[in-house]
Parts: structure tokens; sequence; C-alpha cells
């Protein structure tokens, strides 16, 4: 659901400021199979029938996809915004790692959506001890919001990133209209 919101931000806020969402479709990520591919892996990895099945394989799963996705992810670099989504697949890629593949979720942070700790295995856990403890699931959106949700300060920079990476592409002329006012 993050992602969908910092799509919308991105979206509004290039709007805003002129930009045509020409600009996006004219985006042209590398490795694009690949950011998809690990992105996708994760969905149906936190899906319903997966997770209670996946067993001892689902921490080492959610490291190599959330890997796929990083590496994805600093391909392209280069793309103005993408710096920070990168930051931020490191913070959360460091912080399940440190963890043996497991997201630590505060309590407080759980408790603020009325969640308890979901039975087999999830994206966020309830770690005894949590190392980096800074760059877990300690945020809690707004509970009234649609698909409201725990997060971290690694979700935080993603969210921010997507959103900048998008409204910056809107404000970019595609091919033969370089110096066309944006209208």
């Amino acid at each position: 659901m993050f992602m969908l919101y910092a799509l919308l931000i991105g979206l509004a806020v290039g709007l805003l400021v002129g930009g045509r969402l020409d600009g996006v479709a004219a985006l042209r990520v590398r490795w694009a199979p690949l950011l998809v591919g690990g992105l996708v892996a994760q969905v149906v990895l936190f899906s319903e029938p997966v997770t209670a099945r996946v067993g001892e394989l689902g921490p080492l799963l959610y490291v190599a996809s959330t890997l796929a996705a990083a590496v994805a992810i600093f391909r392209n670099w280069a793309v103005p915004g993408m710096s920070l989504v990168a930051a931020g697949a490191s913070c959360n890629l460091v912080a399940i790692i440190a963890n043996g593949g497991y997201m630590p979720a505060s309590p407080e942070a759980l408790a603020a959506l009325y969640r308890v700790e979901a039975a087999g295995y999830s994206n966020s856990a309830l770690v005894p001890d949590p190392a980096l403890p800074w760059l877990t699931d300690m945020f809690a959106m707004p509970a009234w919001l649609p698909g409201a949700n725990i997060f971290s300060v690694g979700d935080v920079l993603i969210v921010a990133g997507i959103a900048t990476v998008i409204a910056l592409a809107m404000r970019r002329h595609p091919a033969g209209t370089r110096g066309a006012p944006a209208q």
C-alpha cells in the first residue's frame, strides 16, 4: 500500500507544479523485470495462502526478494530521486538481514492498528531485542487510512523517493518537446 500512496503523492505534486503524465510514461527503468520480480515475490510471499506454508524458507525468500529489488534500484541510481529509494531499501535490507530475515515490528505500532502478530511468516514480526531498532517497523499509519500498516524509516525514504521520481519525471519534457513549456 505504501507504493500506492507514493504514486499518488508523486502524481499530485507533479500535477501541482505543472508536470505532465507523459513524462512518467517516458521514464525508463533499467532492469525493470528484476525490480518487478522482487516486488511480486514479496506480494506472493506475504499472501495468506503462502505465509502459512513457507516455513523456514520465509526469511531466505524475503532477503532474496528484497536484495533483487535493491539491485535494480541501485542500477537506476542516476534517475533523479532514486537515491532516496536506494537509501530506504538499504535501511530495510540491513534491518531485515540483521534480524535473521525478519523486519521487527514495534508492539506499540501494532497496537496502534489494533493488530497482533500474524500467524505464519510475515513481513513484520515481534522480535525480542531487535538489532538496529531504529531501522525497524516502529511507526503506524493512522488506522482510518485504507491499507493502514506499520512502517520504518526506510519505508519513509522509499515513499519520498518514489514520489520524487514521479514528480520530477512529470516535469521533464518528452522527446520532441524540449524547450516547450509544461502545460
